[in-house]
């Protein structure tokens, strides 16, 4: 019923009228305009910063357990006995223990009172690329007789004044240490949750070393690294099957989190944010739609003549209603595409400003692009049967 050519010059007859009422055309769109720039923005914002986040999640922690062992009361901690017995669970290709303490250095005569000390062992820097340059721990520096460190930027601009690194001797709380390594700086979540501005720097030693600057015998904190292609939650089983023996079942001995599952957990938690935001700015396109019908209900009033004198020429009420449907549909999808770049410019500056990558969502564009067509159809639909079912001879004597 309705060719190629009737739809074509529907389309023409549409953009005419728009043209001729510009400013009434352009406040109707306002709002689809609005709406489909607020889905496009928010969704697209909320997925680059999500995206940030979890990016520094999985490079943090792909792969990979943390491990809490306070202990129990009758065992404080894990002995080295123990952290042989994890990393010979099946499924586990390595542990690093981890310890902190924030200590004095002492350089070129200067003392220097707050200094973060971290210890770890040579896995953990095969699991993790954080050597700007020089280098990480080896197993010969695990003996806890080799006094080596690795120092970052903070360091270096606060003791050690931008010298020479690699080779400078400082002493950490009384002990001379050769520094052999400069760690990378970070932008990582855990770095953003950490208040380092009033330390003087940070350094690295052997974890044996942080133990006895300490003063602990035993390790409270563990990474576990799994083995490729293994599976993290028949792992994580094992893994606690172990500590259960290693604390004889004790209550609150220790916790375990597995990374895998919080970046599946994190996923479930965006979709469900984006959804919510979406249906949030979509309440801006549904006011954008009454506003597209009243303006088509207007514009059936003023063009009551024009109707009747189409019909009396033998105009189908079917055509009419497609031609008004047509308009509706041409005023809500220009709405929609002018919205879309507003949309990504505000996406684009709200990153920048988040310091998050901007990344163009496909989706959110094809969601605020659909609804402002169902909008169109939607709200279109009712003037345009109007339209259509006016009497011509009461059209053609209306003033």
């Amino acid at each position: 019923m309705f060719g190629t050519t009737m739809v074509r010059q529907s389309f023409k007859m549409s953009v005419q009228n728009i043209k001729s009422n510009k400013m009434r055309s352009f406040l109707t769109m306002l709002g689809i305009v609005i709406g489909v720039a607020a889905v496009i923005a928010l969704i697209t914002i909320v997925q680059s910063v999500t995206d940030k986040v979890m990016g520094q999640f999985s490079d943090l922690g792909a792969g990979t357990m943390s491990v809490e062992a306070s202990g129990s009361a009758m065992k404080k901690g894990l002995t080295e006995s123990d952290i042989a017995a994890i990393a010979a669970v099946d499924g586990i290709d390595g542990v690093s223990p981890s310890v902190s303490a924030t200590t004095s250095v002492v350089y070129d005569g200067e003392i220097y009172k707050k200094v973060s000390v971290k210890g770890y062992n040579a896995t953990y820097f095969d699991h993790n690329n954080i050597i700007a340059s020089g280098r990480g721990f080896t197993e010969q520096d695990m003996s806890g007789s080799s006094m080596v460190c690795i120092v970052d930027s903070t360091f270096i601009k606060n003791i050690l004044y931008g010298k020479e690194v690699l080779g400078q001797t400082v002493r950490i709380k009384g002990i001379d240490y050769t520094v052999v390594g400069v760690k990378k700086d970070a932008d990582s979540i855990m770095d953003s949750y950490s208040d380092t501005s009033e330390l003087d720097g940070s350094v690295i030693v052997p974890y044996k070393n942080s133990l006895s600057m300490a003063g602990a015998q035993n390790v409270t904190s563990l990474d576990v690294y799994l083995a490729d292609n293994a599976d993290s939650s028949t792992v994580e089983k094992r893994l606690r099957s172990e500590m259960n023996n290693i604390y004889n079942n004790a209550d609150n001995s220790f916790y375990i989190i597995n990374m895998e599952s919080l970046l599946s957990s994190m996923n479930q938690i965006k979709g469900m944010m984006s959804g919510m935001l979406g249906g949030i700015a979509s309440i801006a396109l549904l006011v954008g739609g009454i506003g597209i019908m009243n303006m088509m209900l207007v514009s059936v009033s003023e063009r009551t003549k024009e109707i009747g004198l189409r019909k009396a020429l033998g105009a189908e009420p079917a055509r009419i209603q497609a031609q008004f449907l047509i308009e509706s549909i041409v005023l809500s999808v220009i709405g929609g595409l002018i919205g879309v770049g507003f949309g990504l410019i505000i996406a684009y500056i709200g990153s920048v400003l988040l310091k998050a990558t901007f990344t163009i969502s496909v989706g959110a564009i094809a969601l605020g692009l659909g609804f402002s067509l169902i909008v169109g159809v939607v709200f279109g639909w009712a003037p345009a049967r109007r339209a259509s079912r006016l009497n011509p001879i009461d059209a053609l004597r209306s003033d």
